[in-house]
């Protein structure tokens, strides 16, 4: 998904990064209220995650690899505006120092796997918090779903992007089904990976998990009530 220089026209690649600076600035205020003595850490350990997460590859077919996009992942440990943040940083640093997504597309792949699979990632886990069991262990479940619906939407705007500025010689629906078709499979392992990762530290320190938050508040409040009552 790191889109390369030169891939998408000189305005297309303006435009993207002008949404990507408004992104985070936006992101800059709204993690203010998502960042706390316990959050800070643990964004982080979820930023060195995904960095590290993204130089693993597997293999999906016919010579094609996937890796680990991380914002649903991010979203749900750590809030979405505070993701946004997470993975601007690990594409920063990537397009920088290890060349990996050009310099100039730097503000498309903040908004491609950045902006859009954090929010769609957070946007359907909160759909799916909501219709599901209210139970805690209904939080990595949602997450997994979550991620494997942020890849292909990514990818289905990447498509987008290149149908308007598209500047290598390909025919627009060879792209369309080669991203859409290999990221659905790409989205697999981004749900297992994401499903496990949010189920382990949910089932050690629920807490830290901020997609979790509202189940811990209303078991602490059953905890809290009785007790209250008691003479």
């Amino acid at each position: 998904m790191h889109v390369p220089d030169g891939f998408l026209d000189a305005p297309t690649s303006v435009a993207t990064g002008v949404v990507a600076a408004a992104g985070v600035g936006l992101a800059l205020r709204g993690a203010r209220r998502e960042l706390d003595d316990r959050t800070a850490p643990m964004a982080g350990l979820v930023a060195t995650f995904i960095f590290a997460g993204q130089m693993i590859n597997f293999p999906v077919g016919a010579g094609t690899s996937g890796h680990l996009m991380g914002g649903a992942l991010a979203a749900v440990l750590v809030g979405p505006w505070t993701a946004v943040l997470c993975m601007a940083v690990v594409l920063l640093v990537q397009g920088l120092v290890m060349a990996d997504g050009g310099i100039t597309a730097l503000g498309t792949n903040i908004t491609l796997m950045g902006l859009i699979t954090a929010g769609v990632g957070w946007g359907v886990f909160v759909v799916l918090r909501r219709v599901l069991p209210q139970r805690l262990a209904m939080v990595a479940p949602a997450a997994a779903v979550a991620a494997f619906v942020s890849v292909p939407v990514a990818a289905i705007a990447f498509t987008g992007l290149f149908a308007v500025g598209g500047t290598a010689p390909v025919d627009l629906g060879a792209v369309a089904t080669a991203m859409i078709g290999w990221h659905l499979l790409i989205g697999i392992g981004e749900a297992v990976v994401t499903g496990l990762v949010v189920g382990s530290v949910v089932a050690t320190r629920p807490d830290l998990v901020r997609g979790a938050r509202p189940f811990l508040d209303a078991r602490d409040l059953e905890i809290r009530i009785p007790k209250a009552a008691t003479p």
